[in-house]
């Protein structure tokens, strides 16, 4: 009775202090929007009715003396080879919108030497993949995803957006067509490329009247040669800085990458395989190369916590990441959290061996182990490879499962013959 009692009145304090409650959510909310400056960033919507239809495309094969040789898997190197055909769909503002969707022979493209693209990078892209599974049927993975997201790109670079649908049915067709080219061996893939380009031919800042949307196919190789399995050395330096708030780091845009050349130089000079993207007088960390980040560790109780950089407009939202935390949140024993993380507490982690792993995620690498953190002169030791069952390798076989067809599942979208 004294239970029930105690259950009435703390029932009673809730309802009376609920708005106080949401307040306090509402403020946590705002202020880690603070922290960053952001306005809010998700479920970014078309901003036009207007699209192509998939059931306008047309196709035109190439000449069999434009058909190319298809090289060995042992051969491939990421983005050096492409398969004979594109998708082109032209989007022209004074012709009523977007124009019909065509599948032709690879060819190069013509533009003009105002084109917007150029001269302000007016472009956006994406990274998709299709596999060749098990049963010899083929599969794209979680491409409604890849659409959210470059229609999210389109709106920040003032291009047109369009029905992800659509992309996606003109897309299985074009992998229909050169499906000869999907690798007929586990661990290599067809990469997918849909790219969308301001194209009109006139100098100023301002949102572009004509575009160009394409989409190139090249085969790739798989990512570990072999067994061998080593993590990678970072170089965290606080003084480079991928992305800022009110940027557009969160997007999937050129901009974003040409100039992280220059420090990925800087870590190859001494010796480390990625940079480790730092933000704020804080040292948040953001992103790994052109990877999402995560880290395994337990807490003061001894559970294991999987953690990850939240999507607070500096973080890419990658679908590779989105997918582990999907997995992630049916493990029993891995609590998931998308939280802000800083140097010091990956040092202070060390310093107590908690870190139990941290990895990259991106559809290139699908999960990438780290080994070592080089910063400020330090070299801190991550024990990712060291795990007698990794995580990382448990979420990778998993993932590899749903793309290659061995597990049934709807992030497998299987593209009919």
């Amino acid at each position: 009775m004294a239970g029930l009692t105690s259950r009435k009145g703390s029932c009673r304090w809730v309802l009376r202090h609920q708005h106080k409650l949401k307040q306090i959510v509402r403020t946590c909310h705002l202020k880690v929007k603070e922290v960053f400056g952001l306005d809010d960033y998700r479920n970014y919507e078309p901003d036009s009715q207007e699209t192509f239809k998939s059931s306008d495309l047309t196709t035109k094969l190439a000449e069999p003396d434009q058909l190319r040789l298809k090289p060995d898997v042992s051969d491939l190197k990421f983005g050096h080879i492409f398969t004979d055909h594109m998708l082109k769909i032209f989007y022209h503002q004074r012709l009523d919108g977007w124009q019909k969707p065509v599948i032709i022979p690879f060819e190069n493209i013509s533009l003009h030497p105002a084109a917007k693209v150029l001269h302000y990078a007016i472009e956006l892209f994406e990274g998709m993949k299709a596999y060749r599974g098990q049963d010899g049927r083929i599969r794209i993975f979680r491409p409604d995803l890849n659409m959210n997201r470059m229609n999210s790109s389109a709106l920040s670079s003032g291009l047109p957006t369009f029905y992800g649908e659509e992309l996606i049915k003109c897309i299985n067709r074009l992998v229909q067509v050169d499906q000869e080219w999907v690798p007929h061996q586990e661990g290599a893939s067809l990469y997918i490329r849909p790219t969308l380009i301001g194209i009109d031919g006139t100098l100023g800042v301002v949102q572009s009247e004509s575009a160009l949307l394409y989409t190139i196919l090249c085969p790739v190789g798989a990512y570990f040669s072999g067994q061998k399995e080593e993590g990678v050395s970072l170089l965290a330096d606080p003084s480079y800085t991928r992305s800022w708030p009110g940027g557009c780091g969160d997007q999937k845009m050129g901009s974003n990458y040409g100039p992280t050349i220059r420090v990925q130089r800087q870590a190859a000079l001494r010796g480390r395989q990625q940079v480790l993207w730092l933000y704020g007088p804080e040292q948040y960390l953001t992103e790994v190369g052109t990877m999402n980040i995560f880290i395994l560790y337990t807490d003061d109780n001894g559970d294991k916590v999987l953690a990850t950089p939240p999507l607070n407009g500096l973080i890419l939202p990658g679908v590779t990441r989105q997918s582990i935390i999907d997995l992630a949140f049916q493990y029993k024993d891995i609590r998931v959290e998308e939280k802000l993380i800083t140097m010091n507490d990956v040092i202070n982690l060390r310093r107590r061996d908690r870190i139990l792993e941290m990895f990259g995620t991106g559809t290139a690498c699908i999960i990438c182990p780290i080994s070592t953190i080089d910063y400020l002169g330090d070299l801190i030791h991550i024990p990712t490879t060291e795990q007698t069952n990794p995580v990382f390798k448990k979420f990778r076989d998993e993932l590899y499962a749903i793309q290659y067809g061995y597990k049934k599942h709807v992030w497998g979208r299987v593209i009919d013959d």
